[in-house]
């Protein structure tokens, strides 16, 4: 593998509730590469996702099965601004849902397979979701091996398993209704705070696993080409480059923890500074940064932050 040198660029792409209404207005009005990538969504999935993505409201946005590919699409679409501006990566990652958009950046999955892929992976954890009812919280303040002992106690009520190592502080929990409950109960005495996500399944759980199976069938017979950069996978925070590895990894990732700052980590290790945030907001942005103090992100998700990333870039 040939590592980055010591200020090498990372493209990393936000994941689920990371949508917003109108999060595609501005990039499809003003700039024109980004068109032909709504085009083509539209085509592949009989779905007009420029305008859900401009006009749509949250309730729709928030559906899982319409939130996938609608950030997948929005991600990618800013991937060609930038790539246009004539910035490339050396590395890749996503969060969660992010992830397929950092295959395509990577070039192992191309955009219909990615599309394609991404709509029926949402449907069937909407599907899940509907068979297994269930939430996340955020646990912010606590350190993550207290977050497990927690868990561990709130089993008792339910399934309940750490989703998301954020940063230090933050991990997300996801299971079922009872037992957040629980984890709500005992994080504050703790001295954390639980926090309610906007999502609508156990996500990164257990709960997901009968959706993970029907998945792999599904990325059996998928196209999948090896990495042109590596690609650190959120089930074990380390680079990808092979496409049956690329395989196993979108299909272990449905049941397994993010785990994000280990992610970071790594890249900060193979040599990465610069982190490009691709996609609507700026929570990846937010954690890279709590991270690590070494690291500079920027959210590129409207055209003035786009703007700021080139000034920082040009020679």
């Amino acid at each position: 593998m040939v590592l980055p040198d010591r200020d090498g660029i990372a493209f990393v792409f936000p994941g689920q509730a990371s949508q917003c209404q109108g999060m595609a207005a501005a990039l499809l009005e003003e700039e024109p590469t980004a068109r032909p990538i709504f085009d083509k969504a539209a085509e592949v999935l009989d779905l007009d996702l420029a305008s859900l993505c401009c006009h749509g409201d949250d309730a729709l946005l928030t559906q899982t099965e319409i939130a996938q590919p609608a950030l997948l699409t929005t991600s990618v679409a800013w991937l060609a601004v930038v790539r246009a501006r004539g910035l490339a990566p050396q590395m890749a990652a996503g969060h969660s849902l992010g992830e397929f958009s950092s295959w395509v950046a990577s070039g192992a999955l191309d955009l219909e397979t990615a599309l394609i892929l991404v709509r029926r992976r949402g449907q069937l954890m909407a599907e899940a979701a509907q068979r297994n009812p269930g939430g996340m919280l955020a646990i912010i303040g606590l350190p993550d091996d207290e977050v497990l002992r927690i868990c561990a106690q709130a089993q008792t009520a339910g399934v309940v398993v750490p989703a998301n190592y954020n940063s230090p502080g933050q991990v997300v929990v996801s299971g079922q209704p009872p037992a957040l409950e629980k984890v709500r109960e005992l994080v504050k005495p703790a001295g954390g705070k639980a926090i309610p996500l906007g999502v609508s399944g156990a996500f990164h759980s257990p709960l997901m696993a009968e959706a993970a199976d029907a998945f792999s069938a599904l990325l059996s017979q998928a196209a999948i080409e090896d990495p042109e950069i590596p690609v650190i996978a959120n089930a074990t925070a380390e680079p990808v480059t092979h496409a049956e590895a690329a395989r196993f990894a979108m299909a272990r990732q449905m049941t397994s923890p993010v785990l994000w700052a280990a992610s970071v980590r790594r890249m900060m290790a193979d040599g990465i500074r610069l982190f490009v945030e691709l996609g609507p907001g700026r929570v990846l942005s937010n954690l890279i940064v709590r991270i690590s103090a070494e690291a500079k992100a920027f959210p590129v998700g409207a055209p003035a932050e786009l703007q700021a990333l080139l000034e920082e870039v040009k020679p």
